[in-house]
């Protein structure tokens, strides 16, 4: 148990791509969430909570009808929580096109940490970068809202992490309309937004038809980069559930390389930037 083991083996289905013509982020957290499960039996830790982190770096495409597999490892221990690591393979390549750094708030005895260190694996990943948060959410626009149906639910009854990342993609194509990146300018121009870093923080749950809202503010602006945080709360009781950065570029989908904002999105952009 010392070495990664494998959690999930599938392919891209062309339905499961988005409009930057590759794997759309929120199946690979699909994936992941039967890969934790599988790895969490296998450590014997047992349903893993809701309250979870994940810093997440996309190193290349996964397009229709690729094959992949996730290889997942215990990377660290703590007495209130563990890490996890899990790496979306390439399996014709075996490249490593994105990697899953994964924080769970698990509460463990001394005897449960030390049964558990002969299973700690080296984390070779890359190492997260410190992003700020904003000091408030004052600047914020709403950009998603509704009620969590019954498909949405995961295996514990709670808002699933791919149905959570679905309607955090749906706040990004809102924002990015805002900005005037809305589907004439994008056809158009042959463009699209390609995240390659998320930041994912989970504090709490929801559950069937408990109604959503997520708001976004812009955290940076570069050249042809742009950082959106995505604030998900219980439109009901306006309690925080999660937030993600999500770090990407205009990708100019013919070159498939960054391409410059123009200066009308940048001008719309810079309206949005939050402290």
């Amino acid at each position: 148990m010392t070495q990664w083991i494998e959690t999930y083996r599938g392919t891209v289905p062309p339905w499961q791509c988005d409009v930057t013509e590759h794997f759309t982020v929120a199946y690979y957290f699909d994936r992941i969430e039967e890969a934790e499960g599988n790895l969490a039996e296998a450590l014997g830790l047992g349903p893993l909570p809701a309250a979870r982190g994940f810093d997440v770096r996309y190193a290349k495409e996964l397009r229709a009808g690729a094959s992949f597999h996730v290889e997942s490892a215990l990377t660290g221990i703590a007495a209130d929580g563990v890490r996890l690591g899990h790496r979306v393979v390439d399996s014709v390549s075996g490249a490593v096109v994105t990697w899953f750094d994964e924080r769970c708030a698990v509460a463990l005895a001394a005897d449960q940490q030390a049964g558990l260190a002969p299973r700690l694996a080296t984390w070779d990943g890359p190492a997260a970068e410190a992003r700020a948060d904003p000091a408030s959410t004052e600047g914020f626009i709403p950009t998603a809202r509704g009620r969590v149906k019954p498909g949405d639910l995961d295996a514990a009854g709670c808002f699933s992490l791919s149905a959570m990342v679905h309607r955090f993609s749906n706040a990004s194509g809102q924002s990015g309309a805002a900005l005037g990146m809305d589907t004439a300018y994008m056809q158009q121009n042959r463009r699209g937004f390609s995240t390659f870093e998320m930041t994912l923080r989970l504090s709490g749950a929801l559950r069937v038809d408990e109604p959503y809202l997520i708001e976004t503010g812009i955290g940076h602006l570069g050249n042809s980069s742009l950082r959106m945080i995505h604030r998900l709360v219980n439109a009901r009781t306006g309690a925080e559930v999660g937030r993600l950065g999500q770090f990407g570029v205009n990708l100019d989908l013919d070159a498939r390389r960054p391409a410059r904002w123009s200066e009308e999105i940048r001008a719309k952009a810079a309206g949005l930037l939050v402290s």
